[in-house]
C-alpha cells in the first residue's frame, strides 16, 4: 500500500493545526533556565515536558539532533524516544540533522531518517544540498517510498550562508535558486503540497529568489533570532501560504511549565494564521 506523501501530511496538519513548527532545542543554557542539570536527567525531563505540552496540538515539532547526539547513545535513546512519543500524538516530526553527503554515506544516512524500520525514523529530515543536488537523491528517494519529506537548505538564516548560497552559477542564476529549481522540479506535479521543502530564513530582508517550488517553505527566525510573523508576507510573497515557520527560543523560553509552552505556541500560531491571512 503506498503511502500517502508528506506533503498531502503536512497540508493537512497546517490547515488543522495551524503553521507553525517548534523546535525542540534542549542545549545548554536552555536547560539551565528550566532549573534542569546539563546532564542526560535534564535533557530527559525537558524533552519529555515539551512532546507531552506540544505534540498533540502544533503541526510540526523539529528535534535538534545534535543536542541530543552530544551526550551520546543514551542521549540519542532519549531522541528516539521523543520522536516516537511526539509522532504517536498526531505532530510530524522533522529531524532537524542537515545531513549531506555522497554515494553510500547519503544512503546511510537516508536510511536513519527515512526507513521506517530505523528506531529515529522521522516524517522529514533537513539535509544541505551544497555537494551537488544529485548528492540527494537517495535521501530523496528513499523519502518517496516511505511517505516522508525533505526540507533542503536554500536560502538560510545566517549570516556566513550568504558567500555559498548567493553566489552565482555559470548561468547567472544564484547557487539559491539553482537549488530551489531543483526542488521545484522534484514537486512537479503534486498535490496538495510537494514533499521536497526548502528552507529559507525568516530573517532575510529579501529573498530574492523564486520561492515557488510547490512544496513548503521552512521558515527558522521567527521569536529570539528577531523575525516576527509579520515580516512572513514580505520575504514569502506569494509563497506565504506554504511557509512553517520555525520557533523555537520564542516558545520554549516559557518553559518548563507545561501551560506557558502550550500558551506561547497558541499566540505565535494565531499570529502567523494572522499574517498568512492578510499577506
Amino acid at each position: 500500500m503506498t503511502p500517502e506523501p508528506f506533503g498531502a501530511r503536512l497540508r493537512h496538519a497546517m490547515d488543522t493545526r495551524g503553521p507553525l513548527c517548534v523546535g525542540i532545542d534542549p542545549h545548554a543554557s536552555l536547560l539551565t533556565s528550566w532549573g534542569l542539570n546539563d546532564d542526560i536527567a535534564g535533557l530527559e525531563r525537558f524533552t519529555r515536558t515539551v512532546v507531552e505540552a506540544l505534540a498533540d496540538r502544533v503541526a510540526v515539532l523539529k528535534p535538534q539532533s545534535a543536542f541530543f547526539e552530544r551526550f551520546g547513545s543514551r542521549g540519542v535513546a532519549v531522541l528516539e524516544k521523543a520522536v516516537e512519543e511526539a509522532r504517536a500524538a498526531g505532530a510530524l516530526v522533522l529531524m532537524d540533522a542537515k545531513r549531506g553527503d555522497i554515494g553510500s554515506t547519503m544512503g546511510a544516512y537516508a536510511a536513519t531518517y527515512l526507513d521506517k524500520d530505523s528506531p529515529l525514523f522521522s516524517d522529514a529530515v533537513t539535509v544541505s544540498p551544497y555537494l551537488g543536488f544529485g548528492s540527494l537523491r537517495p535521501a530523496l528517494d528513499a523519502a518517496a517510498v516511505s511517505g516522508a519529506g525533505v526540507f533542503v537548505l536554500a536560502l538560510t538564516s545566517n549570516p556566513e550562508g550568504a558567500e555559498v548560497q548567493r553566489a552565482t552559477a555559470a548561468d547567472g542564476r544564484s547557487l539559491a535558486q539553482v537549488m530551489l529549481d531543483h526542488m521545484a522540479a522534484e514537486n512537479a506535479g503534486a498535490t496538495p503540497l510537494g514533499s521536497v521543502g526548502a528552507v529559507v530564513g525568516a530573517t532575510l530582508a529579501d529573498a530574492g529568489a523564486d520561492l515557488a517550488v510547490n512544496g513548503p517553505l521552512l521558515a527558522p527566525g521567527i521569536g529570539a533570532q528577531g523575525a516576527t510573523p509579520a515580516d512572513l508576507p514580505r520575504v514569502f510573497g506569494a509563497s506565504v501560504g506554504n511557509v512553517v515557520p520555525s520557533v523555537s527560543r520564542g516558545v520554549l523560553r516559557h518553559g518548563p511549565d507545561a501551560s506557558g509552552l502550550r500558551e506561547a505556541a497558541g499566540r505565535f500560531a494565531d499570529e502567523v494564521r494572522t499574517a498568512v491571512s492578510e499577506g
